[in-house]
This record gives structure tokens, sequence and C-alpha cells, in this order.
């Protein structure tokens, strides 16, 4: 399949996308580790199929020194033994705020109990954003289908602000 649209390519589209990635780079300066970002990037766009959005975040994760065995086990989070219990509860607020339809509670107060244990309200802040703004990402680039493959690490942090 070919990419259907680029969203870029037009006026409105370049002034929205402009305002996205300024809101992405707050996020970014948060005090939230890049790591736990990425990982979680990572992990939403492999819920949602996004194959630009995994490219992208696996290759950043790669070019920040992350071991490939850290890359290559996100989706098997669950069972690996590569993931800090901070970046475990992050992993999990993950899955739960990105497949809401498939529990009718949302997240969990298990799953926010154990990121409260490991984040202050700031880091919980982006943490909850972060995984907002992937998954409106992944919609974005899912629908105009979005290949991925040729993303280029240090891409984002090079966007205009």
């Amino acid at each position: 399949m070919e990419p259907r649209f680029d969203l870029n390519d037009n006026e409105l589209g370049a002034e929205l996308g402009k305002q996205f990635a300024n809101m992405s780079m707050v996020i970014m300066r948060s005090a939230l580790p890049a790591s736990t970002m990425q990982l979680v990037e990572l992990r939403a766009s492999q819920l949602n199929g996004c194959g630009f959005c995994v490219d992208a975040h696996a290759k950043e994760l790669a070019a920040a020194g992350q071991p490939a065995v850290r890359i290559n086990l996100v989706a098997a989070w669950r069972e690996s033994t590569v993931f800090t219990d901070a970046e475990r509860a992050a992993l999990a607020l993950t899955e739960e705020g990105t497949r809401f339809a498939d529990a009718d509670t949302g997240v969990s107060d298990e799953t926010w109990a154990a990121v409260r244990e490991h984040y202050d309200d700031e880091q919980l802040t982006a943490l909850v954003y972060v995984v907002a703004m992937i998954n409106a990402a992944n919609r974005l680039l899912v629908t105009t289908r979005t290949k991925g493959g040729a993303y280029e690490p240090g891409t984002f942090a090079a966007v205009p602000g």
C-alpha cells in the first residue's frame, strides 16, 4: 500500500504539524527520562501498528545507546527482565492508556498506583501526555498510511519550534 496523503503538504497541515511538534518538545524537556518516553512511544506504536513510529522510536532508542535486547523486548516487556519497575509501570500505563476499548475501566487503579509510586507529579504529567501524543501521532500516520523504514535518528530533535 502506498501512502495516502502528506498531512504537512498544505498550509493548515503544516501549521497543525508545527503545533503538534511544539507540544512534543515541551514534553521532551520534562523530568521524565528520555529513555522512558521512547520506550512508551515504541510500545504504543507497536500496539497501534504504526510502522513509521515503530521505526522512529526503535532507531532513537538505539541511537541513544539502548541495548538491542531492551528495544527488542518492548513488545514482550512483561516476560522480560530488562526493564526497571518504573519502566514497567510506565509500559503498563501505556498499554492501558492505548487500549481503552479493551477494558471498561481504562487505566486500572493498580496501574495508576504503580506509576504514582515511581513518578513525581511533573513526570506523571509528562507520561500521561506522551501516551496521549503518541496515540494521536499513530492515528494520524496509520490513517494516512505513512510507512516505516526511512526514519533517520535525530529527525525529531531537528524539528524547528
